[in-house]
């Protein structure tokens, strides 16, 4: 077998290799690169002629790659990633850019991180723009994927589950993430609640009415499978989907709901809620920015993650 000769090789091929390799199928790959499914698939034939393997074949609805490709992949992606870095290292110019990034958060996140992000850029980045879109799912992929939103702020425990199996196991990371901060979810209710004196037991808890606030609609949240686990449950007669809302609706009622520590302080009402720890042990929140793996060498969205994660920062050490 010949070898391949570097000098003549299109380094546009290799692009194209760790798109299919990253994503596992030709289509998503050939989208990403806008370009047509048969350019990618004449590029794949290109480098196989020239490296003398197959690198990928078809599998199920995906593409499969050899050893060869899986051996070469992780040298090709950090070439070209410094590759990327040397020629465009300063193509985001904060000062200058007339940007629109689009967040999905809850209003709770929003309450704490949206006033530094605002600050950051009347002071950076004047001419760029923030549009904050409300976060309907606890797995905002899809979103990410078909470019409804740049990041995704918020509480997403299974999705990073999967991707830190798949991360273990050696399989593509389509989305990566970063810990912005770490929360805890409290009992809410009016300052002069039945429940406000005296202990909160579980007994007391569970014989209330409640309002859940879920993104989605759905009448059941963590709060509800964590019960689950101790063979009881709540009676939600209300479900509503803004933390402000059900802030609104417990000052003026008899109803119980589970919001975020810390967003009780910015509610405006503060001093007519009262708030207790959950009689009952609750996953760890972890808030994270989740992102497309395409958009992680972006200079622009770089900025974007880094003024975020100031922003958390600022709002969590103030």
């Amino acid at each position: 077998m010949n070898q391949p000769n570097f000098r003549t090789l299109d380094l546009n091929l290799l692009r194209v290799f760790d798109e299919v390799m990253a994503e596992r199928s030709l289509t998503r790959a050939a989208r990403n690169l806008s370009l047509t499914q048969p350019a990618v698939s004449n590029a794949l034939r290109r480098l196989r002629e020239t490296l003398g393997d197959e690198l990928v074949q078809r599998s199920g609805q995906g593409m499969a790659p050899t050893p060869r490709a899986v051996a070469i992949w992780p040298a090709v992606r950090e070439a070209l990633r410094q590759l990327q870095e040397s020629l465009v290292p300063n193509a985001f110019v904060p000062a200058e850019a007339s940007t629109t990034f689009v967040l999905a958060m809850a209003d709770a996140t929003a309450a704490k991180l949206i006033p530094g992000l605002a600050e950051t850029l009347e002071h950076e980045a004047p001419g760029v723009s923030i549009r904050v879109v409300p976060l309907t799912t606890r797995d905002p992929r899809r979103l990410l994927d078909e470019e409804s939103c740049d990041l995704a702020i918020g509480y997403f425990p299974s999705v990073l589950a999967d991707l830190t199996a798949r991360a273990q196991s050696g399989e593509p990371m389509p989305f990566l993430f970063q810990r912005l901060y770490d929360g805890e979810y409290v009992c809410v209710m009016r300052r002069d609640h039945p429940l406000a004196s005296g202990p909160l037991t579980l007994n007391r808890y569970c014989a209330a009415r409640h309002m859940l606030v879920s993104f989605s609609g759905r009448p059941y949240g963590f709060i509800d499978e964590s019960l689950a686990s101790l063979g009881r449950k709540r009676h939600v007669v209300l479900t509503v989907n803004q933390f402000f809302t059900a802030g609104r609706v417990v000052a003026n009622s008899n109803l119980l709901t589970v919001l975020p520590r810390h967003f009780v302080s910015v509610t405006g009402i503060a001093e007519q809620l009262e708030f207790r720890p959950l009689p009952f042990s609750v996953s760890p929140v972890h808030v994270d920015a989740l992102w497309h793996r395409r958009s992680e060498q972006q200079s622009a969205h770089m900025w974007l993650r880094q003024a975020v994660n100031r922003a958390a920062e600022k709002a969590f050490t103030a």
